[in-house]
């Protein structure tokens, strides 16, 4: 039964460079953790949401395919490396081309994926990074929302990738808390709208207390 279901996927793209050691890195386990618990708390997200997560430091991985809720275990997180954040979007493409069901004449496939991207930097692939913000872009494969992480992160990339890009100004457990709780509420917006209004744009809850939606 489940091959007739039409999900959402969503796709977290995580940073997990050596500037994320620390504090940071165990701040985004615990968020992962609480949003993983939040989601199957609702009974449309567990019907409808599957979970990907793809890491990147000096290179990128799908540490997590496209699972179900209830299926999914949480990735074990270490920091360390540079930012290989075009490396995650090339990933990102081809795991958005190979998992998520087209439709066919008989069949309606799956909802247009949301992917939700934190980093704490500035691509150190750079020329991977602007050919694969180039093939994402054209695309329109997805609804991506990217979330700048600390001071030295750097918006003017995000916004190379998506319209919807947030700020938030530290690291600190309390500030990733709210973000991954934002996701969440994100997701359980997203999964509840998908039938009352099929085809119109993406909803989003208002961002957490602090964060800056970049202009």
């Amino acid at each position: 039964m489940a091959d007739y279901i039409r999900r959402l996927p969503v796709y977290l793209l995580l940073d997990c460079s050596g500037s994320m050691m620390g504090e940071p890195i165990e701040a985004v386990r615990q968020g992962v953790k609480a949003l993983l618990s939040e989601l199957k708390g609702d009974p449309q997200a567990l019907e409808t949401a599957y979970l990907s997560v793809i890491t990147f430091d000096s290179s990128a991985r799908q540490v997590i395919p496209l699972t179900e809720l209830m299926q999914f275990q949480e990735p074990e997180l270490k920091a360390c490396g540079a930012t290989a954040l075009g490396g995650a979007l090339n990933l990102l493409i081809d795991c958005v081309n190979r998992e998520v069901r087209k439709s066919t004449d008989t069949q309606k496939g799956d909802w247009r994926p949301l992917v939700f991207l934190l980093t704490d930097g500035a691509p150190s692939d750079l020329e991977t990074f602007r050919q694969a913000a180039e093939a994402l872009k054209s695309m329109k494969a997805a609804n991506i929302v990217a979330c700048a992480a600390g001071s030295r992160a750097e918006t003017s990339y995000l916004k190379q990738i998506t319209e919807n890009v947030l700020m938030m100004n530290t690291l600190s457990a309390g500030d990733m808390a709210r973000f991954f709780a934002w996701v969440s509420g994100s997701i359980k917006m997203s999964s509840k709208s998908l039938d009352a209004k099929p085809g119109a744009a993406i909803e989003l809850p208002p961002p957490p207390q602090g964060f800056v939606v970049v202009p």
